[in-house]
């Protein structure tokens, strides 16, 4: 993992996101910034913007999937990158904001544009020291 608790992981023709954090919003915040990361460089966003987002599904590895699709899609109709993220779950329910700035074609350089989570190898679940890991494939 790096500094940050996010990384990707190799996929054959798409890409893997994993976030690490002591509670499963934490790697849900982390997995977004892996995900930003797949598009530019993360230094390049700017956090002057907020989105509030929501989202609901019966489990954890479900809801994450919807996180990540809801994220996606806020970038996408907003036309956003984010760079920051403040994720809150309660029971079934996520509530998030989301920080970032318009796309600057120029200066964020976007090498992909995403264009959904998977279920391809998608895993929320804490390992032995209770660190918890959120992960899948996405479409790029």
């Amino acid at each position: 993992m790096g500094a940050e608790r996010w990384s990707h992981f190799p996929h054959a023709a798409d890409v893997g996101i994993r976030g690490a954090g002591p509670d499963p919003a934490s790697a849900f915040e982390q997995a977004a910034l892996a995900l930003t990361a797949v598009i530019t460089d993360l230094d390049r966003v700017r956090p002057d913007q907020s989105l509030t987002v929501t989202c609901d599904a019966p489990d954890l590895e479900l809801l994450f999937y919807c996180w990540l699709n809801r994220v996606i899609w806020a970038m996408a109709t907003e036309r956003m990158l984010f760079r920051r993220f403040d994720v809150r779950i309660d029971g079934e329910r996520l509530m998030a904001t989301l920080w970032g700035e318009p796309v600057d074609r120029a200066r964020h350089q976007p090498a992909v544009e995403p264009k959904g989570a998977t279920f391809t190898e998608l895993a929320v679940k804490p390992d032995d020291h209770g660190q918890w890991t959120a992960q899948c494939v996405v479409d790029v």
